[in-house]
This record gives C-alpha cells, sequence and structure tokens, in this order.
C-alpha cells in the first residue's frame, strides 16, 4: 500500500526531492503522492519536518 499525505503537509517540497521514483507531485494545498508509483520505501516519511507522510 502506498504511503498517504495528510493535512499537516506544509507543502514544502523536501519529500518531492527525496522520492527515488519520482512518485510524489505538488498538489493545490500541499503534496500528493502517486499510489501507482510509489514504492513503498519510506524516503519521504523520513525527511517530512511535520511527520505528513503515513505508511
Amino acid at each position: 500500500m502506498a504511503y498517504t499525505i495528510n493535512d499537516s503537509c506544509t507543502n514544502c517540497g523536501v519529500c518531492e526531492d527525496e522520492c527515488p521514483v519520482g512518485a510524489i507531485s505538488e498538489g493545490d494545498d500541499c503534496r500528493v503522492i502517486d499510489p501507482d508509483t510509489c514504492t513503498d520505501c519510506g524516503a519521504c516519511a523520513e525527511v517530512c519536518p511535520v511527520d505528513a507522510i503515513d505508511a
């Protein structure tokens, strides 16, 4: 199951730069993870400064 980004996201973009497969993009108010591309590596969750990424 792909990681998801919750409402705590501040849209800083740190996670997008960390994603090795490019599954994260900018949404309207926060970043969005494409579940079909996400490989569940967890790299994004490790760098999120506000813990907005959930497994």
